[in-house]
């Protein structure tokens, strides 16, 4: 098929200001491949991550940025089934996702009903479901348990709010004072982690503790996010965002990892792991399937509630990025090609 189309490109190691766009000629979907013509692509810190290199096995630059995107398939390749022309689809690609057409193995693709909000289907494809898993899938919460979540302003943070509520959890919110307005709109009770010692506050709000922590800041925060929880409690390590920051060191950060291995050893009852939603995507499909699916059909009921922080052109990806460093940003900034939906 002739015609162009245009994509961001990461073209060396670093932040914001290695992004430039370049336009490609529109080659066919091949061998398992769909097509897909974006609607909407999300923009989150690990983009930022892989730019920098700081994320172990991450792609080379140059490379297009892009954890997720909703589309609809414009092309299939020879025998796939899975999915036609038309289909409107959604994935977590983990980069290519800054781009007019994506080409994205079919397996991957989730269908996306008819009518819902690009922006807000985006949310789901990482920060909803991230949320989900760890509650669900890894923490096997019931209803009426607490959980901690760092950088709940966020679009990730946010997003477990909102899972949070939906599952009936009691959630405690750390974010800056501009941002406490929001935790509270999504059901959660904020603390001000600048002013004040979260794990102090933890328990003076709860007596023992809570029963998960989430922690994406990575390095010293985590001890005083095991030091939260209550017997029995799980903390759920994402990222370490503080490396990324310039607050701490790669050593610290091992430092870190080292440590969450050791307290699986106490005898308290208090256990520590690592949480990727990336790997479920390659190694069991299945389980990411089902479980946007199950997002998707909260969103359409009205159960759901993404918070979109900015609806930004594709070309505008690099003062995307720029935003969400800047730290004031609240929700999820979602990019969106020329001519795609973005109201």
């Amino acid at each position: 098929m002739a015609g162009s189309f245009m994509r961001g490109i990461a073209a060396e190691r670093g932040g914001p200001e290695v992004l430039r766009f370049v336009e490609e000629p529109l080659r066919d979907a091949a061998g398992d491949e769909a097509r897909v013509r974006v609607e909407a692509s999300g923009v989150l810190l690990a983009d930022v991550m892989w730019q920098q290199g700081a994320v172990p096995g991450g792609p080379k630059p140059p490379f297009t940025p892009g954890y997720d995107l909703v589309g609809r398939v414009d092309q299939v390749g020879p025998g796939v089934e899975r999915v036609g022309v038309g289909d409107r689809v959604a994935a977590m690609v983990r980069y290519g996702g800054y781009t007019e057409y994506a080409f994205v193995s079919s397996e991957t693709l989730v269908p996306v009903p008819e009518g819902l909000d690009s922006a807000e289907v985006v949310c789901l494809t990482v920060g909803y479901m991230t949320a989900y898993q760890i509650f669900t899938r890894v923490g096997n919460l019931n209803r009426g348990q607490r959980v901690l979540i760092h950088g709940a302003g966020g679009g990730t943070g946010s997003a477990m709010l909102d899972v949070a509520r939906l599952l009936g959890l009691e959630a405690y919110g750390t974010a800056s004072v501009g941002k406490h307005d929001l935790v509270r709109q999504l059901g959660g009770v904020p603390i001000d982690y600048r002013n004040e010692d979260f794990v102090a506050r933890i328990m003076e709000l709860t007596g023992d503790g809570v029963d998960l922590v989430v922690d994406p800041i990575g390095g010293e925060n985590l001890g005083r996010s095991f030091r939260t929880l209550r017997k029995g409690g799980l903390l759920v390590s994402t990222a370490a965002i503080s490396k990324m920051m310039g607050d701490t060191t790669t050593f610290r950060v091992l430092v870190g990892l080292l440590q969450l291995q050791a307290w699986n050893r106490w005898p308290n009852g208090k256990k520590a792991t690592l949480f990727d939603v990336a790997p479920l995507t390659d190694k069991k499909l299945g389980p990411y399937q089902e479980d946007l699916a199950v997002l998707m059909n909260h969103l359409q009921a009205g159960r759901l509630h993404p918070i979109i922080a900015r609806r930004l052109p594709l070309q505008q990806a690099r003062q995307a990025q720029e935003l969400l460093l800047g730290g004031s940003v609240q929700g999820k900034i979602v990019l969106f090609p020329s001519g795609a939906e973005s109201a």
